[in-house]
């Protein structure tokens, strides 16, 4: 059976190509896109020139600008990158059905080259792009997805600096652990600066160090996942294009600009996530049965809580009456918080309509039953449009009438 080909692709510093098509003045200018710094926003992406500074994505915005005070700071765009995005899958998915995208920026591909090499493939679909969006991509070609992703970041790495890199790089079959030998340790997925210490500390520096080792000691080193490095230092990697990926949760967090410890203003961005989380929800025709919090004190502390219902929900009042018991039990008034979150978990596709049976044993326990997702949808579109208030339980109405 022939090897398999793979291309792994990365458009190169996505978010600020497309801010320069936006903005041809851009280009050749140091500049960063993501939040302020007084609002503690950190680099989402920056563009070449800004590297040259050693700005680099998942930095405090303060931090980059001490190191580039000439920096330009760009809001994001993400509705416009994920329109761009789409435009420039659909060109990868006319080349191969198998596509597997891992980001909004990056995908692999495995091709059928009994007409055409990998690499002849790859370079057209990199002129393609250039030529048809005007964005610069960098390309790893080799017999498997482990292989060839190392293989595009260490052509990136080594391109020139202060520029768009459009590598090309290509790993032949039969060639990847002698091409994976030299590079460091950490150049390995799945090796992150712990595990590379722990290598290190005995004599293992280079991914052809840590192909020599015995399974055996690996195995007493890092366990099971000692097993695996060992084998993928050897360049073997089997894992197959996955062309869909299951939602497993769906969240939303906020990073306040100062910490905070108004009431008030906790309670409210509590239900401002929620309506994002069931907005989401509805739109994914899912369901959850488990609701989370995520809270962040001033000291980078961070806990999270969750509780579950019996039956899939979407319902925006019972989340949000969950999400506020969680805060309520472990945030004390007065308590300065730094970020918080709200998230959902243990998804479902609606089920059918409950039977009476179903109906009557759900109320007893005081379970929220799943409504109909277009009913929900239609719920999300009044109170965007009119305010929260437009619609209430019919129970608060009762109430109201009682207290009169």
């Amino acid at each position: 059976m022939p090897p398999r080909t793979i291309i792994h692709l990365d458009l190169d510093a996505f978010f600020c190509s497309v801010e320069e098509l936006q903005n041809p003045a851009l280009a050749g200018k140091p500049f960063a896109v993501g939040g302020r710094p007084e609002e503690r926003g950190v680099v989402a992406s920056c563009s070449y020139p800004a590297r040259a500074y050693a700005v680099r994505s998942a930095m405090p915005m303060g931090k980059a600008l001490r190191l580039c005070p000439g920096l330009l700071i760009l809001p994001g765009k993400h509705r416009l990158y994920s329109e761009v995005s789409s435009l420039v899958m659909a060109v990868l998915r006319e080349v191969s059905p198998l596509v597997e995208q891992v980001s909004i920026d990056e995908a692999y591909l495995e091709i059928d080259t009994s007409h055409e090499s990998g690499p002849d493939i790859a370079r057209k679909l990199q002129i393609k792009i250039q030529n048809e969006f005007n964005l610069p991509c960098s390309l790893g070609v080799a017999a498997n997805k482990l292989v060839a992703k190392i293989a595009n970041d260490y052509g990136k790495a080594t391109s020139k600096p202060g520029i768009p890199p459009r590598a090309l790089t290509v790993v032949e079959p039969g060639q990847e652990a002698g091409f994976l030998a030299p590079l460091p340790v950490i150049a390995l997925l799945g090796v992150g600066p712990k595990t590379a210490q722990r290598l290190e500390a005995v004599g293992i520096t280079t991914i052809g160090h840590l192909a020599h080792r015995s399974q055996e000691e690996m195995r007493r080193l890092l366990g099971k996942h000692g097993l695996d490095l060992q084998k993928h230092a050897n360049g073997m990697d089997d894992s197959p294009i996955v062309t869909s990926h299951e939602i497993k949760s769906i969240s939303q967090e906020v990073t306040f600009a100062r910490d905070t410890h108004d009431e008030k203003i906790l309670r409210q961005t509590i239900s401002d996530m929620t309506d994002q989380v069931c907005k989401r929800l509805t739109k994914s025709r899912l369901t959850a049965t488990t609701v989370k919090i995520k809270i962040r004190w001033p000291d980078f502390t961070t806990l999270t809580r969750q509780m579950s219902f019996q039956l899939p929900t979407q319902e925006r009042e019972s989340i949000l009456k969950s999400a506020i018991s969680l805060f309520e039990n472990v945030w004390q008034p007065g308590k300065a918080v730094r970020l918080i979150g709200v998230g959902v978990a243990n998804l479902h596709q609606p089920t059918r309509q409950l039977n009476l049976f179903e109906a009557q044993l759900s109320s007893a326990k005081k379970t929220p039953t799943p409504p109909d997702p277009k009913v929900q949808e239609v719920l999300d579109q009044l109170r965007q449009r009119f305010g929260e208030g437009v619609i209430i339980p019919a129970s608060h109405i009762e109430k109201s009438k009682g207290s009169q």
